[in-house]
């Protein structure tokens, strides 16, 4: 199953208390570049990084990676416009497009994998959303076939109202862990994200 992603990497750090959350430093490299070198591994078809806050600097962080990247004008307006300008630029043929969160940092290739082969098993349904415990999660892998309607620039749909308008189309994948669940919004998140981290070294190490 071929899959090509979007990276929103558009928003404001409103929460952050001036801090830019995508590139705080984690074992020495900013955040979006973990979740963005992650997404890499999964073997998406393509990568497209949505900008708009701090642009320059998001795209400074990762130049030299094989992704894509489309600015975004209207960021302020919300993250559907970022999902519809991501969605509308992929240009290489795929199946599927997961909509990703920049800052979810605890994501390894292997979950994105996981998605994908859900998409692929499950026996109903064009969109597959993760849930942790009855709590709604990222991303989100809907068939290439929704491109026209999330893409559209009078609608800028996004992926709530996409899967508000398509329950019947909706698969629910309900994780084993809560990574799927866990973004970086405040100071406090990036304290227990880093604590986290640092607890999983010896893992990733092996």
């Amino acid at each position: 199953m071929r899959f090509s992603t979007v990276v929103l990497a558009a928003g404001t750090s409103s929460r952050m208390q001036g801090r830019h959350k995508l590139l705080l430093p984690i074992a020495g490299e900013p955040v979006v570049r973990h979740t963005v070198r992650s997404l890499l591994e999964s073997g998406p078809e393509e990568v497209v990084i949505v900008t708009g806050f701090n642009g320059r600097a998001v795209f400074d962080a990762l130049s030299d990676l094989p992704v894509r990247f489309q600015p975004n004008p209207r960021y302020e307006e919300g993250q559907m416009t970022s999902v519809a300008a991501g969605v509308a630029i992929l240009s290489v043929p795929c199946d599927a497009i997961m909509v990703c969160l920049a800052d979810q940092v605890l994501l390894a290739p292997d979950d994105y994998r996981a998605l994908a082969e859900v998409y692929v098993s499950m026996s109903r349904g064009s969109i597959v959303v993760p849930h942790f415990q009855g709590q709604r999660g990222n991303p989100v892998l809907f068939s290439a076939s929704h491109t026209p309607e999330v893409a559209s620039g009078r609608k800028n749909i996004g992926c709530r109202k996409l899967i508000a308008d398509h329950p019947e189309e909706v698969f629910v994948f309900n994780a084993r862990h809560d990574r799927y669940t866990v973004d970086l919004d405040t100071p406090e998140d990036y304290e227990r994200i880093l604590a986290r981290w640092n607890r999983s070294a010896p893992l990733r190490a092996a």
